[in-house]
Formats: C-alpha cells, sequence, structure tokens
C-alpha cells in the first residue's frame, strides 16, 4: 500500500490541477468544432485521455527531475526524489499509462490517432527543455494545446481537412489562445520556484522575464481573452459567451494581484486559480453554442 499511494502522488492524483488545465480548452475545441453537441462517447475518450496523458507527462518528468527535484523546496518530497518509489518503478508505471493511453486513442479515427502520436515526444522533451532554455512553458504550452488539433480532427474534421492537412482558422485561434494562456499560467508556477532554479541552473520563463514577469503574464491573460472573443464574433455566439469571457478576465486581474509581491504561496495561489479562469470559459461556451 505505501508503494500504491507513492504511485498515485507519482501521477498527481492527489493534485488534479494539471489535468483540469489540460482538459478546459480540449473541452473548448470539442464544443466548438462540433457546434455545442460532441459525442459524448467521444468527450468520455477525451477525458480519459487527458487523465492519462497528464499522469504520464508527470511520471516522465520526475524521472528526468529525479536528481533535481531534492533541491528544490516545493518538490523535495516527490517519490522518486524521497526514495519511496525505484526508478525502476517509474519506467513501469509510464510504460502502463502508455498502454492505456494507446488503447484509447484506438477508439478515435485513425487521422486522430496519428496526431496522438505527436503528442508522445513533446512530453518527453518538456523537463529537458530547462535544461538548455528559459522557455520550457513554450513547450508546454504547445502540449496542452494538443487536444484542440485532436478535437477538431476527431468531431469537426472535413474532407478537406482529413486530405489537405488545412485546419479551420477557428482551430489555430484556439491553439493560440490556449497556447498564451498556458504559457501564463506555467510561468505563475515557475515564479514559486524562481530562487531555486536560479540556484540550481534551471531554466524558466520567470527567470527570463525577470521584474517584468507579472506585466507580460497580464498581456498574455489579454492576448488569450481577445482570441477568444474574435473565436465569439467569427461564430456569432450569444452573450453568455462574453460573459464567461468577462469572468475569465475578472480573474485573470485578481490574480494579477495575487502575484504583485512575487511571494511563493500567493504565485501558487494565482497558478491554481486558473482552473476557474478554464471553467468560466467552458461554462459561457456551453451556454452559447446551439446545443448548450
Amino acid at each position: 500500500m505505501p508503494t500504491a499511494r507513492a504511485c498515485l502522488r507519482l501521477m498527481r492524483l492527489d493534485r488534479p490541477i494539471g489535468t483540469f488545465l489540460l482538459l478546459w480548452p480540449t473541452l473548448w475545441a470539442l464544443w466548438l468544432a462540433a457546434d455545442g453537441a460532441p459525442p459524448m462517447a467521444t468527450v468520455a475518450i477525451f477525458i480519459a485521455g487527458a487523465f492519462v496523458m497528464r499522469a504520464a507527462g508527470c511520471v516522465i518528468n520526475d524521472i528526468a527531475d529525479r536528481r533535481i527535484d531534492p533541491q528544490v523546496k516545493r518538490t523535495r518530497d516527490r517519490p522518486l526524489a524521497g526514495g519511496e518509489l525505484t526508478v525502476r518503478a517509474a519506467w513501469l508505471l509510464f510504460a502502463l499509462l502508455l498502454v492505456a493511453a494507446a488503447a484509447l486513442a484506438l477508439q478515435l479515427s485513425r487521422a486522430t490517432q496519428l496526431l496522438a502520436l505527436v503528442a508522445l515526444p513533446i512530453a518527453c522533451a518538456y523537463p529537458l527543455a530547462k535544461r538548455v532554455t528559459h522557455l520550457p512553458q513554450l513547450l508546454l504550452g504547445v502540449a496542452f494545446s494538443w487536444g484542440i488539433p485532436m478535437a477538431y480532427m476527431e468531431v469537426g474534421a472535413t474532407p478537406t481537412m482529413e486530405l489537405t492537412g488545412a485546419p479551420p482558422a477557428e482551430m489555430w485561434l484556439l491553439f493560440a489562445a490556449n497556447f498564451a494562456w498556458v504559457v501564463a499560467y506555467d510561468t505563475q508556477y515557475a515564479m514559486v520556484d524562481r530562487d531555486d532554479d536560479a540556484r540550481i541552473g534551471i531554466g524558466s520563463t520567470a527567470i527570463l522575464f525577470g521584474r517584468h514577469d507579472n506585466r507580460i503574464i497580464g498581456a498574455l491573460h489579454l492576448v488569450c481573452v481577445a482570441l477568444l472573443a474574435v473565436i465569439g464574433w467569427r461564430r456569432e455566439l450569444a452573450w453568455a459567451f462574453y460573459i464567461g469571457l468577462g469572468v475569465a478576465l475578472a480573474l485573470a486581474v485578481y490574480q494579477q494581484w495575487l502575484c504583485k509581491t512575487r511571494a511563493r504561496e500567493r504565485c501558487f495561489r494565482a497558478f491554481l486559480n486558473n482552473n476557474w479562469l478554464g471553467t468560466a470559459v467552458f461554462a459561457g461556451l456551453v451556454s452559447a453554442l446551439p446545443g448548450g
């Protein structure tokens, strides 16, 4: 049982915030691509996939960081860093999660399966990127946005999209909006560890942005909301969508207030608050689309 509990912690099942942040943009895409009425079986597969792939990403991240995590205050008690699990056990768990992900992918179309294959190297590259660059958050932005093209391919694909690989402009707008949001909240997350990371020699946008961190985070939030508003305008969505965007913008302002002192605990609270931001956008979409 201690080993089982350690495995659950290694997959972060006790801290599902990352799963929610991965899931929200995927749900946005499913509802937009299906005009408010995605097949519930497909939604269930994507939800399960978000849980499995986020867990797999956490496992491979901790395997890569097993010698770094003991030196960081926030991560020193993780199962591999604390010696609760062996690296061999972690690799086995990672393999099992990949089998589960493959089983889910097999329920989707061939085109979506091909897109899913691209997600794995992106997830594996993220923990390595911070060793060579201050921009690992950009790679996470791609990884946490990858469910968007998969959703459009699965429920909103046209023959032209499948044959030519030319997705609708709306998909790119949503991808860009979510990318900006991911970089914003992962910079807040990196602000929690900034002192430890700088001492160890690990890169992050929090270190790169320096004293301009909050301004850049605010600008990224504005870009995200503005691009979502463009999607709403193009789709002629009902007023409920813009109420959701207004709530999201208010939450972004609240996060600025939390991070203004750059205290670890307040920056972490701002990061966690992004779950409500994603919820607000989704609630607005569900209420505004015809199938809602």
